[in-house]
């Protein structure tokens, strides 16, 4: 009998496993049909973020003639007494290492700052990361969970609004931006840049003043652009972040239906020969009943 219960529960085993590996073949599906359209919006965001990136590097370059540094408060450079940094991860696991990974980074960052600053603060964007802040009991700025799978500006504006407030009024010095960085199906790249104060991006000071004409003046067009380029950069982050999620739950799944594939034939070929001693086992009670028989 108890060669029976054993292979009773490894058949058991079996349909269970079966019925996991099911479950994820449908999210693998369901994770790459989603996949394909976060892709393209992160995708095509980017050549407007670049656009704007040298647009800003133009404009900086003629406002450094200027006083804007003196007028914007967006541009001000001041001691970091108070650092912030905007942390994006998932709301839901089942990501393989995206979120721990994002974790890790954001409290490597945080530890990096501490000694140099007052105060260390986040604001997560996402489940995983909230919690992740939460056990740990680090400040937090504000968070912000259910961003949706497919993110659009009206998530944007509240969190910019909050870092643009909080840095015009000075309570905070500096703030980072932190994302998953989508590369590619099978790639997704912790990245942190900075977000306030703007600087000029990379290959500003080669930007030719006497090129453009702008109207209106260059130190206008920068009140108005600044606050854009924030929630530019947000946004753009955002969507790379929700690329990141779904390429990385997609091939997490295809790995774990991969893996429930294999077992179930492990545990076929257990059951089998389990299965095979049973029989031969019956078998040889059989014979040698008869054979007692024989004897009496």
């Amino acid at each position: 009998m108890a060669g029976a219960g054993a292979v009773r529960a490894v058949r058991n085993r079996i349909r269970s496993v079966q019925n996991a590996s099911k479950v994820t073949k449908a999210m693998e599906l369901v994770a790459a049909s989603k996949m394909r359209r976060a892709q393209e919006r992160a995708l095509s965001s980017r050549p407007y973020a670049e656009r704007m990136r040298a647009v800003l590097a133009h404009l900086s370059g003629y406002a450094a003639r200027g006083d804007a540094d003196a007028t914007h408060p967006l541009l001000q450079q001041r001691a970091v007494k108070h650092f912030a940094f905007i942390h994006i991860t998932a709301d839901r696991g089942l990501a393989g290492g995206l979120n721990s990974n994002m974790n890790r980074a954001g409290a490597t960052l945080a530890l990096e700052q501490q000694p140099h600053v007052e105060r260390v603060s986040a604001l997560p964007v996402g489940r995983k990361g909230r919690d992740f802040f939460r056990r740990s009991g680090f400040p937090l700025l504000a968070e912000f969970t259910a961003i949706g799978d497919f993110p659009g500006m009206a998530v944007v504006l509240p969190i910019a609004r909050i870092v643009i407030d909080d840095y015009s009024a000075g309570r905070v010095d500096r703030v980072f931006l932190g994302y998953q960085r989508f590369v590619n199906t099978a790639l997704q790249r912790p990245t942190f840049r900075q977000l306030l104060p703007v600087t000029a991006p990379e290959g500003a000071g080669g930007a030719k003043p006497l090129d453009f004409i702008f109207e209106p003046a260059p130190e206008q067009l920068l009140q108005m652009l600044l606050p854009r380029y924030v929630e530019m950069q947000i946004f753009e982050a955002l969507l790379d972040a929700a690329a990141s999620e779904q390429s990385a739950r997609m091939v997490a799944m295809r790995q774990a239906t991969d893996a429930a594939n294999d077992m179930v034939q492990d545990l076929t070929l257990t059951y089998n020969k389990a299965r095979q001693e049973l029989v031969t086992s019956e078998l040889l009670d059989i014979v040698g009943g008869k054979a007692a028989l024989e004897q009496q």
